[in-house]
């Protein structure tokens, strides 16, 4: 394939791929809230707590032997077809396992009526073999669009069935109803997109190199995803489900957020950051510039979200929802550290020092659950408070490696968050005031929003900035281009 060819399929790829993270997920979210409005913060609660076993079976269907069908440079059909088959009977596996199990899990919980959501729940699990197995075919070869069109058709069908059930009554099947039908569009979409004979041509020989390759990747997964969902079992355990359900929805704000901007920051720092890890200046240089940029995009954000979140929680999903909003300030906190630590991370794996990345991991987990377990006792409130201490840990650990790999101490690094951080303070305090002042929704999240932009703006070009002027050239330079 020419050169420029193939760089027109990666830019093409590259484009595709974002649209596909950003709309599908706007497109979720905007569903979300619309069934929020008409279910009970229970009935979310109670999907949230079962999707945790679907989330932790997910990871043996959804990574690893995925991963190694992109990775190996050649693919014969035999191998395709074996994986294919190899995904397929494992989710029927894992589905058999759950459906088994279901009684004794959700036992364990306190949650007997939630059996048969578990179990119609875990026939989603075939199918996501088959997504991930045609999906990684598709990756494979750049064909980044047709993925973007299975996922939105999925997402406008899984829409419609889930609002029209519960518009008429289904509760927290409406929510299971979207979750199946998903999954059973993008498998029959996929299929209609990727070229596949269903000949049961197989070799388990050429299984066990993709999986020799695809099981490290897969036990990683496996231990982020037990341990990010750890934390949903405790508090459906030991609380009540619509405690859950306030959790889950207080996170998905942020997350969104963090989601669109700091992931498209960091796919694109990886890359950049390995193409100069021989020159330690021009690394170091990298990063910080990096950090000052990704927190003054995302921590006005964040402190913006924290002081709306009570009017933005009344007009989208209703008072029912109001217990949401301490839960939603507090992963404001936790994801206002992210772009730091997530950039410090990239520097040790750029630089190869993955053996500093699983210690970094360990450690933080055992910090992580050792917090979680002492806070349990003194209320959800203090959990949450908990947490964001731990964002606070897991950030200075992140950082401290890189003060002898690229000579970045942590003084540099306060430095240079330190005028997004003074920036969004000020912000928060004026749109805090302005807030105190007007008693209707709409309205004070309409002005506080347009003085918290205003005021944020004002004071970046005021005081000169730098991510703001470095932000600004880049707009300048895009219009000149366009221009010319």
């Amino acid at each position: 394939m020419p050169k420029q060819r193939e760089e027109h399929l990666v830019l093409n790829g590259v484009i595709w791929k974002y649209m596909d993270r950003t709309v599908v997920q706007a497109g979720q979210f905007l569903v979300s809230l619309f069934l929020a409005r008409i279910l009970a913060p229970e009935e979310f609660g109670t999907l949230t707590l079962v999707t945790v076993f679907i989330n932790i079976a997910l990871v043996f269907v959804e990574h690893g032997i995925g991963s190694a069908l992109i990775q190996k440079q050649n693919i014969t059909e035999t191998e395709f077809r074996s994986v294919y088959y190899f995904s397929l009977v494992l989710g029927f596996v894992l589905a058999v396992i759950l459906i088994i199990t279901a009684p004794s899990l959700c036992s364990f919980l306190g949650y007997p009526a939630i059996v048969s959501i578990v179990r119609v729940l875990s026939l989603t699990l075939p199918l996501a073999g088959i997504c991930n197995t045609l999906e990684s075919r598709l990756t494979r070869n750049l064909e980044f669009k047709k993925i973007f069109f299975t996922n939105m058709c999925a997402v406008f069908i899984s829409a419609f069935a889930s609002i029209w059930c519960a518009l008429n009554g289904y509760g927290v099947w409406s929510l299971v109803v979207q979750r199946v039908s998903f999954q059973l569009v993008s498998a029959l979409a996929l299929h209609c997109l990727v070229r596949f004979e269903f000949i049961a041509t197989v070799s388990l020989r050429n299984i066990y190199p993709l999986i020799s390759y695809g099981w490290k990747i897969l036990l990683s997964s496996l231990i982020d995803t037990v341990y990010a969902n750890l934390r949903t079992l405790i508090i459906g355990k030991y609380f009540r489900t619509e405690t859950v359900g306030y959790y889950d929805k207080g996170r998905q704000f942020p997350a969104f957020i963090i989601a669109n901007v700091n992931a498209t920051i960091q796919s694109v720092m990886f890359p950049a950051l390995s193409r100069k890890q021989s020159n330690t200046d021009a690394l170091k240089a990298m990063v910080r510039k990096s950090i000052g940029v990704s927190t003054f995009l995302i921590w006005p954000c964040m402190t913006g979200l924290m002081m709306v979140a009570e009017p933005l929680i009344r007009i989208l999903l209703t008072d029912k929802w109001l217990p949401a909003v301490p839960f939603l300030r507090c992963f404001c906190m936790v994801y206002s550290f992210w772009p730091i630590s997530t950039t410090n991370l990239q520097v040790i794996k750029a630089v190869g020092r993955s053996d500093i990345f699983l210690k970094l991991e360990i450690i933080k987990k055992i910090i992580g659950i050792g917090i979680m377990v002492f806070t349990l006792p003194y209320g959800i409130y203090t959990m949450m408070i908990g947490s964001c201490v731990n964002a606070g840990i897991a950030l200075i650990l992140n950082a401290l490696p890189n003060t002898k790999l690229i000579r970045y101490n942590l003084l540099e690094l306060f430095s240079d968050f330190l005028p997004a951080g003074i920036l969004s303070a000020v912000m928060g305090t004026v749109i805090y005031f302005v807030g105190l002042s007007i008693h209707n929704d709409l309205l004070q999240l309409v002005c506080q929003t347009i003085t918290g932009v205003a005021v944020y703006v004002g004071c970046a070009a005021l005081l000169r900035v730098d991510s703001f002027r470095y932000l600004l050239s880049i707009v300048l330079q895009i219009r000149k281009s366009k221009r010319s």
